[in-house]
């Protein structure tokens, strides 16, 4: 598959404005009542105008141990595929994590693999002691691809799926 994690620059941002703008890629977002001014309810997408980019970048990248943030990059041609970031959530070692594959990746295995690698870069760089994610009971293959990672359903509120990874439970060399 030949897939692997790139820190993007500050130039390479027009990859997740183009992410976040496209409607088959955010449609899982769709609905989801949001509230903030640039999340659009009718299609998932979220606006990232180039003049937010600066503030977002420094937040975002470079800012271990309290977050991670990379693309998803086909090794041999260069090729962004999505988007992974982890942040702490409950003090030092709990990490929430994230995923966004472009609609276009979908079903070619990235999901499984990048979170592998989101996982690697946590439990072995970050000092993560546990990685956690939420998200909606309809979406089966993200399920899926976290269960297979080694992730557990751990509850189930406000019509979302709670999920955990513990460090001592992570066998990188068995999940894959």
């Amino acid at each position: 598959m030949g897939i692997g994690l790139y820190v993007p620059g500050e130039e390479d941002l027009w990859f997740r404005q183009a992410l976040l703008a496209d409607p088959a890629t955010m449609g899982y977002n769709k609905g989801c009542q949001l509230g903030f001014p640039e999340y659009h309810n009718d299609t998932g997408c979220i606006d990232f105008p180039k003049e937010n980019w600066p503030g977002w970048y420094a937040r975002w990248v470079g800012a271990e141990p309290e977050r991670f943030y990379a693309y998803l990059r086909e090794e041999e041609s260069g090729d962004f595929l999505g988007e992974v970031n982890c942040y702490q959530t409950e003090g030092p070692g709990v990490y929430e994590m994230g995923i966004v594959l472009h609609s276009a990746q979908r079903g070619k295995g990235y999901a499984g693999e990048g979170i592998r690698l989101l996982l690697a870069h946590a439990f072995g760089h970050m000092g993560a002691r546990e990685v956690t994610n939420r998200f909606e009971p309809t979406r089966k293959a993200a399920l899926r691809v976290h269960v297979e990672a080694g992730f557990q359903v751990i509850d189930e509120k406000h019509g979302l799926l709670a999920l955990s990874l513990k460090r001592q439970n992570w066998r990188p060399d068995t999940q894959r």
